[in-house]
C-alpha cells in the first residue's frame, strides 16, 4: 500500500515539475518574442523618421539670421518659406527684439500667400499684444487691405462681376479697420490711402444695398425694395448709387399705389438727377463705378 501510494505521489510530483518547467519555458518564449517585436518596431520607426525628416538647416541660426532669411524670402516672393521662418523665429526667440517685427511681417506673408484668415488673425494678434508699437498703424491698415481685396480672385476677373453683387461683409470689415486707423492715427502715412479706400467702400456698400433692392423689385417685394432703397439715400447720401435708389423708390411706391411717397421721391430724383430716366434696367455709365483703378 505504501509503495503504491509512494509511486503515485512520486509520479504526480514529477508531472507537476514537468508542467511547471513547461510554463516557465512558455513565459520565456513570450517574453523574448514581445521584446523582439518591440525592438523591431522601434528600429522601424527610427528608420522611417530618419528617412522622412531632413535635418533642420536653421537649428544653429541666430535670431538675426532667421529674420534676415525670412525677409529675403518675403522680398523674393517665396511666401511659404517666409511664413515658416517667421514662425520658427517667434517660437525660438519669443522675447527677442526680432519677435515683434516677425509677428507683423508674418501677417503680410500670409496675405501674399493667399491665407486671408491667417493674415487677419495675425494683424489682430499684433494689435492686441502691441497696442503702442510704432508700427501698429500698419497692422490696422494691412487688416483693412486684406479684407478690401477679399474678392473672387481669378474667376472674378474672368466674369467681371461687380463686387457689389457679392456679400458685403468683407467690405464692412475693411471699412471698420480703415476707420479705426484714421481715428487713432490721423497723421499716419497710411491714413490718406485709408480715407480713399473708405470712400470707395462707402460706394460699394451703397451699391450692394441697391443691388438687393433691385432683386426685391424683380421678386415683386415692393415694400422691401422701397425700404432698402430709402436706407441707401439716408445712409450714403453722396454715393453714386443714390440715383438708382431713388428710381427704385419711385417705381416701388408706384407699384404699391402710394402716390404721395412716389411723388416725393420723384421730385427729389428730378432735382438731384435731372437727366435720369425711370428704368430699373437702365445703364448709367459705360465703365462701372467700381473700376476706379
Amino acid at each position: 500500500m505504501r509503495s503504491r501510494w509512494g509511486n503515485r505521489f512520486g509520479y504526480n510530483r514529477r508531472q507537476s515539475a514537468a508542467r511547471h518547467c513547461g510554463i516557465e519555458q512558455e513565459k520565456n518564449i513570450v517574453f523574448f518574442v514581445r521584446n523582439s517585436l518591440a525592438l523591431i518596431i522601434a528600429l522601424m520607426l527610427t528608420a522611417c523618421g530618419s528617412l522622412g525628416e531632413a535635418p533642420d538647416e536653421t537649428a544653429s541660426w541666430s535670431a538675426q539670421r532667421i529674420y534676415s532669411e525670412a525677409k529675403d524670402a518675403l522680398q523674393s516672393g517665396t511666401y511659404d518659406r517666409a511664413v515658416s521662418l517667421f514662425e520658427k523665429l517667434e517660437a525660438r526667440y519669443p522675447f527677442g527684439r526680432y519677435a515683434q517685427q516677425a509677428q507683423l511681417e508674418i501677417a503680410y506673408a500670409y496675405y501674399k500667400s493667399g491665407e486671408t484668415a491667417s493674415a487677419i488673425a495675425a494683424c489682430e494678434r499684433f494689435i492686441k499684444l502691441h497696442p503702442n508699437h510704432p508700427n501698429v498703424d500698419y497692422a490696422y491698415f494691412l487688416k483693412g487691405v486684406v479684407n478690401f481685396n477679399d474678392d473672387l480672385g481669378y474667376f472674378g476677373d474672368i466674369s467681371r462681376q461687380d463686387p457689389t453683387e457679392r456679400d458685403s461683409r468683407a467690405a464692412r470689415e475693411a471699412f471698420d479697420a480703415f476707420r479705426e486707423l484714421v481715428i487713432k492715427f490721423p497723421d499716419s502715412r497710411y491714413s490718406e490711402d485709408a480715407r480713399a479706400r473708405m470712400a470707395y467702400l462707402l460706394n460699394a456698400m451703397a451699391a450692394n444695398d441697391v443691388h438687393v433692392a433691385r432683386y426685391y423689385m424683380k421678386r415683386r417685394a415692393y415694400l422691401a425694395a422701397a425700404n432698402r432703397a430709402q436706407a441707401v439715400v439716408k445712409t450714403y447720401p453722396q454715393a453714386p448709387a443714390v440715383e438708382d435708389a431713388l428710381i427704385i423708390m419711385v417705381l416701388a411706391y408706384d407699384a404699391l399705389g402710394l402716390t404721395d411717397l412716389k411723388n416725393d421721391a420723384q421730385r427729389v430724383l428730378a432735382k438731384s438727377f435731372p437727366q435720369t430716366t425711370l428704368s430699373l434696367e437702365r445703364t448709367t455709365r459705360k465703365k462701372p463705378w467700381w473700376q476706379i483703378w
